[in-house]
């Protein structure tokens, strides 16, 4: 693959809470080092819905080397209150293409499920547990999906094509069926679970068929034993309910299934033919590790590193092994 990614959250506010509570320009700088050196990754998709915390991010990924794919990532908007921040992360990703960093910006992501308005549902969690439900009203509701999408889409590149004159994409999900047109990339957030575990192949493959390059968006698992079957709703295991948050049952962790997943996929995306991928995420946030396996959130983290109590960050066996696969 030309472009060795990985995913990296600068926060985004959501119903309870922010997904990164604690952003320091210091920490950021250092992991962008780790991201560069470490990892060996060619480039960072820098996600969140603060376009100011994008911004010092994204200008510590590009002084550390690194390709930026500029990706606002707002929660629970609607179309018009996303548009104008759209606007305004076009024209902080402009500013930095002009100083000579490699750019690309991407118009959000998964609409359907993470803004008001395209599925039902108050909040993201209600609009995810709809789709993984998957109730006799499901179909219906998906028919309906990508007119609205492709609909905003439309108006979305238009504005951004007038403030940034990089290349632009979007993060969609399948069944968003995006209109491909006047976007430079094909990207997608491509999960492996036991329900498409057969054909997933097949589903990279079909990407190709527009005609522009492709791009994984997003590809992860979580670490505990059976998080490869869920793929992107492993994380649904933890109890939100309780305070302090914890696991909703008993879970065994294990770094080399995730490891393994990782390993598995970057192979499928390297024989057919993806441009660039970027793993989900360098660090869960929210999900820190505690010594009790009760509360130990980070067996739901899709993150290459550990987080403690204190903040530190540990590797975890998928971060050695992402850097294998990326220094070969």
């Amino acid at each position: 693959m030309r472009g060795k990614g990985v995913h990296y959250d600068t926060g985004t506010a959501v119903s309870d809470g922010w997904s990164r509570e604690t952003f320091d320009p210091v920490d950021v700088r250092r992991d962008m080092r780790i991201i560069a050196r470490e990892l060996h990754c060619t480039a960072v998709r820098v996600t969140g819905g603060d376009p100011g915390r994008l911004a010092v991010a994204a200008e510590e990924a590009a002084a550390a080397g690194l390709e930026v794919w500029f990706s606002p990532f707002p929660c629970d908007l609607t179309a018009g209150e996303l548009l104008p921040l759209l606007e305004e992360c076009a024209e902080r990703a402009e500013a930095l293409r002009r100083e000579g960093a490699e750019v690309v910006l991407v118009t959000g992501g998964e609409l359907s499920l993470f803004a008001r308005g395209f599925l039902p549902g108050d909040d993201f969690l209600s609009r995810i547990a709809l789709v993984a439900g998957r109730g006799p009203e499901l179909p219906g509701l998906l028919r309906a999906v990508p007119e609205r999408v492709n609909a905003f889409l439309a108006e979305a590149v238009a504005a951004v094509r007038t403030r940034f004159g990089g290349k632009v994409t979007y993060a969609a999900v399948p069944f968003e069926r995006v209109d491909w047109t006047p976007f430079d990339y094909v990207a997608a957030d491509a999960y492996r679970a036991a329900g498409n575990a057969a054909t997933f192949r097949e589903e990279i493959r079909a990407l190709h068929r527009h005609g522009r390059p492709v791009a994984i968006t997003e590809f992860g698992c979580c670490t505990y034993r059976g998080a490869a079957d869920r793929g992107g709703t492993g994380f649904l295991i933890v109890d939100r309910t309780q305070e302090p948050w914890r696991l909703n049952g008993r879970y065994e962790r294990d770094e080399q299934g995730q490891a393994a997943y990782l390993r598995d996929l970057l192979r499928v995306f390297d024989e057919e033919g993806v441009d660039t991928a970027f793993w989900y995420t360098f660090a869960g946030y929210r999900y820190p590790h505690h010594p009790d396996p009760r509360y130990d959130l980070d067996l739901a983290s899709y993150g290459l590193v550990r987080i403690d109590q204190d903040l530190s960050l540990h590797p975890k066996a998928a971060f050695h092994a992402l850097a294998t696969a990326y220094d070969s």
